[in-house]
């Protein structure tokens, strides 16, 4: 029972061992992360079209409940870009901006997509996260970050636009243009500049002066608040915001407020398939995270148990003022190389986040939006990676039209469609891939028990005998194509009278890949040519075992094919062996 416990609340585990060193490295990790996620929770909740203490609210109680229930020493949770940007464009379809309908709509998604993931962590269902295939996923988080920096160009030129697709947004831009306020172009310019060069050449500058390593990556860290305190006060002493330059106003100075989802049926099945959505790409980039990171400490995480973290994190959100969180790259990687030993440092940031919603708020009243909109370009544009398409062009023209459709219908219909494609692709292009499967004709390497690709290797081969070594699982979707193959191969060697499938490679063959071998086999009967087996793993013998296949088979099982060559090409070898 404490054993089970311990699993489903990892806290009772690393708790126990919890250390004065351990307690001052996660310490100094949450003061780095907490300066960063100030103005990085804003930007988000901005993103997201909601005001800007529901990004601090979302960064709270997620981070203390991921730290209870998650695996991972060093992944930082709260909003994060992607997420952000599909709740913007999930709740904006169902109710206006700046409305209460709005902030409900945002727990609602939150509360599903939390209740989504703690029941695929309860029913151990993560492995679905592997239908996504990495060039797919790349290429949605690229065009994300495009779309992601189009739409805060808005804030940076100080117009109104709308738009959830690049040709809505850049179309709804170029025809606002008239509306540029001047002042906050310069802000929102030289923030992003600014960050840009933190972000490139502080740390190297400052390490060159002599600076400590630590205290350096405090300073570049900072970027982001040195941005916000200056745009900040430029605004108030100035005046500007009597000059129509947009800023983040009043904020609550309080504590997330205990809140309750909208729970209608018409609401939550507006969000459901959007809920899901999020929580399977948010899953898949904190999954991602958390196995990196934990690789360079030799740790290991249970990608079962991360849901039911970031589930109970996502449920956090949607009871105290939030919206749908996940694992964030950023954060995440600047966590573990503060030092970040255990998750008892997202605590602390937890801790250090309450402090600022409490003592900070009130100071943010003249922050430009602008300033925001630059953190948002700056941080979401170190996503965008066009090489992927140079890359998976070289190495697979499959896994490039993938990428490349995905990010044009992201790009082009909007991030839902976008994921949904994504989701789609990935599967066909799993299908696609093993419905073809990869067979070859073998002949035995000379002097040796070895056997190799004919069109690869000098091999010896027997006119009369046809090795097929079949180096997939044989399912549904390639049973087909296996048969023609071999109708193929023994129609045009009418020398031959063997044909011996080489199943080392084979890990299960299902009912529909069964019948098609039974169909094989009686063809070869027909045709007074016989069908052998060799290398059959166990699972997949027993299985076979199960049915009439091996007693109708025209043919016999070989241990090995060297047995089933010396059998069949030489007529030397004894039984062969089932």
């Amino acid at each position: 029972m404490n054993h089970i416990l311990r699993r489903y609340v990892p806290v009772l585990d690393w708790g126990r061992n919890y250390s004065r060193s351990a307690f001052s490295n996660d310490l100094i990790a949450a003061v780095i992360v907490t300066i960063m996620l100030i103005p990085q929770s804003l930007a988000y909740a901005l993103l997201a079209g909601l005001p800007p203490e529901a990004g601090i609210y979302a960064s709270i109680a997620p981070i203390i409940l991921y730290a209870i229930f998650g695996t991972s020493r060093a992944l930082a949770v709260g909003p994060v870009a992607v997420v952000s940007l599909l709740t913007a464009s999930a709740i904006g379809q169902v109710a206006e901006q700046g409305t209460a309908g709005y902030a409900v709509a945002a727990l609602t998604l939150a509360f599903l997509s939390g209740g989504f993931l703690l029941l695929m962590g309860v029913l151990r269902l993560g492995f679905l996260a592997n239908f996504l295939s990495h060039p797919v996923i790349a290429g949605f988080i690229t065009a994300s970050g495009i779309l992601i920096a189009t739409s805060q160009l808005k804030h940076i030129l100080g117009v109104s636009a709308h738009g959830h697709t690049l040709p809505e947004m850049v179309g709804s831009i170029l025809a606002n243009l008239g509306e540029i306020n001047w002042i906050t172009v310069v802000i929102g310019v030289a923030a992003t500049g600014f960050l840009f060069w933190v972000r490139k050449s502080l740390k190297p500058t400052l390490t060159r002066l002599g600076a400590p390593p630590l205290l350096a990556d405090i300073l570049t860290k900072a970027g982001p608040v040195a941005a916000v305190v200056t745009t900040t006060l430029a605004v108030w002493m100035l005046g500007l915001a009597e000059q129509d330059v947009k800023i983040v106003g009043e904020v609550p100075q309080s504590l997330p407020p205990l809140t309750l989802p909208g729970l209608s049926p018409d609401l939550m099945g507006a969000l459901l398939v959007p809920a899901i959505l999020i929580s399977v790409i948010g899953f898949v980039e904190s999954v991602s995270v958390a196995q990196t990171l934990a690789a360079k400490k030799r740790q290991r995480i249970d990608p079962d148990q991360e849901l039911i973290g970031l589930g109970a994190a996502n449920l956090g959100a949607a009871f105290t003022g939030g919206y749908p969180v996940t694992g964030g790259f950023a954060r995440s990687v600047v966590n573990f190389d503060a030092g970040a030993e255990t998750p008892a440092a997202g605590a602390f940031t937890a801790i250090g986040l309450a402090i600022a919603a409490v003592a900070l708020t009130p100071l943010v009243y003249y922050l430009p939006n602008a300033t925001l909109a630059a953190t948002i370009i700056v941080a979401v544009l170190s996503l965008v990676d066009l090489s992927i398409l140079q890359k998976t062009w070289r190495y697979s023209r499959a896994d490039f039209t993938a990428v490349a459709a995905t990010i044009l219908l992201t790009l082009g219909l909007g991030v839902e469609v976008g994921v949904a494609s994504g989701v789609a692709i990935s599967i066909l292009l799993h299908l696609y891939k093993t419905s073809r499967p990869h067979v070859a004709e073998v002949g035995l390497v000379p002097g040796t028990q070895h056997f190799r690709n004919i069109h690869r290797h000098e091999v010896e081969t027997d006119p009369s005998v046809v090795t097929l070594r079949v180096d997939e699982s044989l399912y549904f979707v390639n049973a087909r194509f296996l048969e023609d193959l071999i109708q193929k191969r023994v129609t045009d060697g009418c020398a031959v009278r063997h044909v011996v499938l080489m199943f080392s490679a084979v890990n299960e063959v299902d009912y529909s890949a069964l019948e098609s071998l039974e169909a094989i086999n009686q063809r070869l009967k027909d045709m007074e040519v016989g069908l052998h087996l060799s290398e059959v793993k166990g699972p997949v013998m027993d299985r076979l075992k199960r049915s009439h296949f091996l007693e109708e088979l025209n043919g016999r099982v070989f241990l090995s094919q060297y047995d089933a060559w010396n059998s069949l090409a030489r007529g030397t070898a004894p039984n062969a062996a089932e």
